[in-house]
């Protein structure tokens, strides 16, 4: 059967529209047939009553690391530090603080540093010194072939501006996160999962959420539907997860991350690790909500697992080489 072009286009254009639910449905396919990670239950029991009287909230940038001027430049800064935001954990002296406040400091120093002809040129040693960093960064290449990539597709498609590829979602996060895996390859986070697609596009999604918390909600920050974004799969929030018993671990994935081993990028326990996270996240949301009667955002908690993983330097997350987080 031949499909019309225009309807094979609207199509195409429905799916694009709907990736945290392609997120939520994935990641839930996941945890019910996944070998090496269990959502347990009574865990989200545990952590919904606790919480039902007292939501935690979390202030976006409580530490005082990040660039803000309220503007475009605020809005550039935070797609060049999210392109970036991928694994730190090669390098123990290296952390997210670091490069969030080393770009910022940068930004202050020369308003140009993030154009979009300029990021097209940065090599590597000159993002380390960007950042006042004195040795090769962790997948420095990548970085670099990020930069570029942000760079070029900016000046194609978008005049230049993240501002403008902002302000072109109609203040739709679902609709930003689907143009940003549209235009920018390496923002798309999925992989395959014993034989089926599985979306998580963590550093998308986390640009929505910054602007949201950066802009209180507000001007680029303002989106309808910033209850769609999921939380932010990565190495903190699965490990914070597991010491609240609401993940379990087999046994040798249990040891393997004890180790320090390294688990392969899109290996099932990986997968796994990063998707039961979203589910049960998700499971969580819904329970606070019957127990409190209060809406919670996945950002939210997100947020507040973020800052009790960080607060806790003896917390063992798994180590994957990864662009992704």
């Amino acid at each position: 059967m031949c499909i019309p072009q225009e309807a094979a286009l609207e199509e195409i254009s429905a799916c694009l529209l709907a990736p945290m639910e392609e997120v939520r449905a994935t990641s839930a396919w996941v945890a019910a047939h996944a070998s090496h990670v269990t959502v347990d239950y009574s865990g989200i029991e545990k952590v919904a009553e606790s919480m039902k009287d007292s939501i935690p909230k979390v202030e976006w940038d409580y530490e005082g690391i990040h660039y803000f001027d309220n503007g475009p430049l605020t809005v550039q800064y935070l797609f060049v530090l999210d392109a970036l935001n991928f694994c730190f954990w090669p390098d123990k002296d290296l952390s997210y603080d670091h490069l969030a406040s080393g770009l910022k400091a940068a930004l202050q120093a020369d308003k140009s540093v993030f154009d979009a002809d300029r990021l097209q040129k940065y090599t590597g040693p000159q993002l380390r010194e960007l950042l006042k960093w004195p040795k090769p960064l962790p997948l420095e290449d990548e970085r670099v072939r990020l930069m570029h990539e942000v760079g070029l597709e900016l000046e194609r498609s978008f005049d230049g501006k993240a501002s403008n590829l902002v302000e072109s979602s109609g203040k739709s996060a679902t609709k930003l996160v689907a143009l940003i895996a549209s235009h920018f390859p390496g923002f798309r986070d999925h992989t395959v999962y014993k034989g089926h697609q599985v979306f998580l596009y963590k550093r998308a999604q986390i640009f929505a959420a910054d602007l949201w918390g950066a802009f209180k909600g507000q001007g680029y920050g303002e989106f309808n539907d910033v209850s769609s974004v999921t939380i932010f799969a990565d190495y903190i929030v699965p490990a914070v997860l597991k010491q609240l018993g609401v993940l379990r671990y087999s046994s040798a994935l249990a040891t393997s991350i004890e180790a320090s081993n390294e688990i392969g990028s899109g290996s099932e326990e990986e997968v796994e690790l990063r998707a039961c996270s979203i589910y049960a996240v998700e499971k969580m949301r819904e329970l606070i909500r019957k127990k409190s009667g209060k809406q919670v955002l996945s950002v939210e908690l997100d947020l507040w697992l973020w800052s009790v993983g960080i607060q806790c330097p003896s917390l063992q997350h798994h180590r994957t080489l990864s662009i992704y987080y």
